[in-house]
């Protein structure tokens, strides 16, 4: 995959990109209180049903003692991400899809600096309970994005309280 600011937002997606009314706030209802998200300084680049894109650039805070991603940095991310991709972007007023667990696999050192896409795409649902995959890549100057991580997510839909 190539740089994720490519592809076409959908409707609803990142602020600033076709489609999305910048008055609106937020491209998805779950962005709202998340001050994680924008601690990260996620963007949002696409989103569709079961579908979320997001980018950010791994600042120097974001670094473990070894001078690379922080495996918690990258887990925040993709965790995100998932979020978005199971939840509906025009919201709920009844349900919430959250973790009912995930697995992730650290490939390669998150090097500072570097821009991070996630690419969540949901694999299986059946009732309240699906299969996400994210996929976590860095950009390479002058060459080809790299995979740094894979998260596989299982989602719970619950009720709101």
């Amino acid at each position: 995959m190539t740089e994720a600011t490519t592809e076409t937002p959908a409707p609803g997606s990142a602020p600033g990109a076709p489609g999305h009314d910048d008055a609106a706030g937020p491209p998805h209802p779950i962005l709202e209180g998340d001050r994680t998200a924008s601690w990260l300084g996620l963007k949002v680049r696409r989103l569709d049903d079961g579908h979320a894109t997001t980018t950010m650039t791994l600042r120097e805070e974001m670094l473990n003692g070894f001078g690379i991603a922080h495996g918690g940095m990258i887990f925040a991310f993709a965790d995100t991400t998932f979020a978005l991709a199971c939840n509906p972007h025009t919201g709920s007023a009844d349900t919430i899809t959250v973790a009912s667990g995930v697995d992730v696999n650290f490939l390669r050192a998150g090097i500072p600096g570097r821009t991070l896409t996630a690419v969540a795409n949901r694999r299986q649902q059946s009732g309240r309970s699906g299969l996400y995959d994210v996929q976590i890549l860095q950009s390479v100057p002058g060459g080809d994005d790299e995979v740094i991580a894979e998260f596989r997510g299982r989602s719970r839909t619950i009720p709101k309280r």
